[in-house]
């Protein structure tokens, strides 16, 4: 699918061999059920330009999304989340900033994700970019927050970020980002992340460890939900 990207300058825009393979899989997620959140307004901005670089997205609605533990594996809902983490190679994560954290809706769904499905996380060896919206002047809490979460889901997370400030100045009437140095931080992240799942996509075994290894899935799953040391 083809968008309109009139901040963009085509000239400058670099386009990526994908070896005859399939499109890069980018999952993108959001961190509220606002009727204009903004966090959605951003991934929906970062998924025009990732499919504008060759990618192929999907964007995950977290409304209706039940607490973690507050619904059975198999609800609607969580699987459709969980189906689309395996579907991806790449993510993108977005979450307003609340109380100096990332937002509850946005954390519920990685909370969703089980530890291991055969000794792997769904999200091992995957790419993340992250991303944040702020209410006010610029932070950096929440993007620092969602680079130790992707760590700890051993994902592979790119060096570049966004950032952006007072975002309901940062989106006209169509609800389209505005040109900006913003925007184009948005686009440098989105560059890098499919660079990125290019060069490391089908690679798990980047971040497999020799101690699991020895370790069978049934005993890891034990070992790690004890119930006391």
């Amino acid at each position: 699918m083809t968008h309109p990207l009139p901040n963009l300058d085509p000239s400058l825009i670099q386009h990526h061999d994908h070896d005859d393979q399939h499109k890069p899989r980018i999952l993108l997620l959001y961190g509220s059920t606002r009727a204009r959140s903004f966090s959605r307004l951003l991934v929906e901005e970062a998924a025009r330009l990732l499919e504008h670089f060759g990618a192929e997205t999907r964007i995950f609605n977290p409304s209706g999304l039940p607490l973690p533990d507050d619904a059975p594996n198999d609800h609607p809902k969580v699987q459709e989340l969980l189906e689309l983490m395996q579907w991806s190679e790449g993510q993108v994560w977005c979450s307003p900033e609340r109380h100096g954290s990332m937002s509850a809706v946005f954390k519920a769904q990685i909370d969703w994700v089980p530890l291991a499905i055969g000794a792997i996380r769904p999200t091992q060896g995957k790419t993340l970019a992250v991303m944040q919206v702020c209410g006010g002047s610029q932070s950096f809490n929440v993007v620092n927050q969602l680079r130790v979460l992707g760590r700890w889901m051993r994902m592979f997370t790119i060096p570049n970020q966004s950032s952006v400030p007072k975002a309901f100045l940062e989106f006209d009437e169509d609800n389209r980002m505005k040109p900006s140095a913003l925007y184009d931080r948005v686009v440098d992240v989105m560059e890098e992340l499919v660079k990125f799942t290019l060069l490391l996509r089908d690679r798990p075994d980047l971040v497999d460890r020799y101690s699991e290894r020895k370790e069978s899935a049934e005993e890891l799953t034990r070992r790690v939900n004890q119930q006391s040391i």
